[in-house]
């Protein structure tokens, strides 16, 4: 599906027509440059690769450089493909203009990372006050994670403490509530995954 690449740049709340206060995310959308053009005949499949944010020259590989140089471009920071249905040329820019039509969006974006965590916070067992696990003398341990003699091993998948967030999140159905062309801003209702400055991808 058609898409952009932006930045999260935080939360706030704007007025509807009927006077109620909607919490929004405010998102830099774009511009994003054309550096790639996927076709059937040369790589099986239809696609455009688009370049987002600026990188230093000297942080960007020789096989890159090439790729924004045929471009006509400044070596990019994020790259992403997405599938049009408009056919693109390489250098081609395109705007946050692209939603100005589009009433929902899917935003894709990474989930603050919260580092080791326990199964009440991970998983939100309640403990023993709570009657949902938990042991009598620590509140907020897993309790018992093992069955029997048989088989007499914890199954994969069992609920326990952990690596909590840093994982790719996609929030559905995000209602446009407005587009800002001349500032590159798009407002979206409610909230997507990812800390303000994170890169995010929009798609429609």
């Amino acid at each position: 599906m058609p898409g952009l690449l932006g930045r999260k740049i935080g939360m706030t709340s704007v007025f509807s027509a009927d006077g109620k206060n909607v919490p929004c995310t405010v998102i830099e959308v774009g511009p994003c440059v054309v550096t790639q053009v996927k076709t059937v005949e040369k790589d099986g499949y239809k696609a455009v690769q688009l370049g987002f944010g600026e990188a230093k020259e000297k942080n960007t590989s020789k096989p890159m450089m090439g790729v924004f140089k045929k471009a006509g471009t400044t070596p990019k920071a994020h790259l992403a493909e997405f599938k049009f249905e408009e056919d693109y040329n390489l250098g081609d820019v395109i705007t946050v203009e692209l939603f100005a039509n589009a009433e929902f969006v899917d935003v894709v974006g990474t989930s603050k990372g919260k580092g080791f965590q326990g199964v009440v916070k991970r998983h939100g067992f309640g403990g023993v006050g709570q009657s949902t696990h938990g042991q009598d003398d620590r509140l907020r341990k897993p309790g018992s994670i093992g069955a029997c003699s048989y088989p007499a091993k914890v199954f994969k998948g069992m609920r326990m403490g952990g690596h909590m967030g840093g994982d790719r999140v996609t929030t559905q159905n995000l209602k446009v509530l407005k587009v800002i062309p001349e500032h590159n801003l798009l407002l979206v209702k409610g909230s997507c995954a990812g800390c303000n400055g994170s890169t995010v991808l929009i798609e429609k």
